[in-house]
């Protein structure tokens, strides 16, 4: 069993973060864009380099097909997927492809869950070059051209449409841990002792910034955080997913003390139940749905919190259920980067407007 959670800070230099390294989809946004920025980044991966990826849906064949021959011209690919995901035949095309005499040469991974735990639910997406860098958020390649299982689409939403992010990562410090973290996944897969290694319970500290796994037995960072805020503290959380008492009640929680909280949400009742919205409304919490009049998801994952001066963004690929948070494979970040909260402020701002958008029509 682990005895420390944290590691210590050894970035050389402050993180330098930029609207460059945050990439949106969804809104007035062309359709695939985030799918197009992965495409281009195989693109420039040459001979010799590495490709790691981690993700929950894969459905592209046409990005399938550009790993392959990234694979063919002597790049390292190695991709994990999750074996079972909630629409279990989704993942079944590309598994066909990369398992196949022309696929990606046993760099396919299944990771399967064990019951209901540890659902590989991470989007984690490493490029060697042109220099190290690893994309993390919200993202996963879930649709497809031509479309050719709208059914698909209709249950887990057009996510080449909605509202969707990826952080570029590129702090070399950070990148090695979550190269790292790729390998090891597609190494493992999943273990009943997952929860207790020293990697799941690592906390990667770079400066402002602070990198964390899931499931882990050591304190959720994000839990430790909300603890820890005054009464005057603002919430603001865009989340595809609420549900389940471990999750709902840390938000309630803050509401309760006294926290302003505001949520944009989905608009499906599976992703977050009217009982809630009811219970979050008894509670003075805000919640505005997104993306039903537009037909684009809401699948952001983000919390801004702002303290008297002190600031801080939390976002990943986690949901706020307790599924996700106590036994899923997640990544998230948590940043007290003025710069960073500023940069998804504005993405806030955003959603709220679509989210009147949709009120209005």
């Amino acid at each position: 069993m682990p005895g420390t959670s944290a590691i210590q800070d050894n970035c050389k230099l402050p993180i330098e973060w930029s609207h460059n390294d945050v990439f949106w989809g969804g809104g007035s946004r062309p359709a695939g864009i985030l799918r197009d920025l992965l495409e281009e980044h195989i693109e420039m991966v040459p001979n010799g380099g590495s490709i790691y990826w981690a993700t929950y849906y894969f459905r592209d064949r046409r990005l399938a097909k550009a790993l392959i021959n990234a694979r063919r011209r002597g790049v390292n690919v190695k991709v994990a997927l999750d074996g079972r995901p909630r629409t279990r035949w989704a993942n079944r095309e590309i598994i066909s492809m990369f398992e196949g005499s022309e696929g990606i040469n046993g760099g396919l991974r299944i990771v399967m869950p064990i019951g209901r735990l540890f659902r590989l639910h991470t989007k984690l997406y490493y490029f060697s070059h042109p220099y190290p860098h690893a994309f993390i958020g919200s993202f996963n390649p879930s649709g497809d051209d031509p479309e050719e299982h709208p059914e698909i689409l209709q249950e887990i939403g057009d996510q080449y449409r909605g509202f969707n992010f990826l952080v570029n990562i590129r702090v070399p410090e950070l990148v090695k841990k979550l190269a790292e973290h790729a390998d090891q996944i597609h190494k493992t897969g999943t273990r009943l002792w997952l929860p207790l290694t020293m990697h799941q319970n690592m906390t990667i500290l770079c400066h402002d910034t602070k990198l964390f796994f899931l499931p882990r037995i050591m304190p959720l960072p994000v839990r430790s955080l909300l603890k820890r805020l005054a009464s005057d503290s603002e919430c603001l959380i865009a989340a595809s997913h609420i549900k389940g008492s471990y999750a709902v009640n840390m938000l309630l929680g803050l509401a309760r003390k006294g926290c302003n909280v505001k949520v944009l949400s989905e608009t499906t009742t599976r992703r977050v139940p009217s009982d809630v919205e009811n219970r979050f409304k008894q509670a003075g919490i805000q919640l505005l749905r997104i993306g039903l009049k537009r037909e684009m998801p809401m699948h952001d994952k983000f919390m801004l919190i702002r303290q008297g001066s002190r600031k801080w963004v939390i976002f990943g690929s986690f949901n706020w259920t307790s599924k996700s948070l106590l036994r899923n494979q997640e990544i998230g970040v948590i940043s007290s980067s003025h710069k960073l909260y500023a940069i998804f402020k504005q993405r806030w701002e955003e959603l709220k407007h679509w989210s009147k958008t949709d009120l209005k029509n």
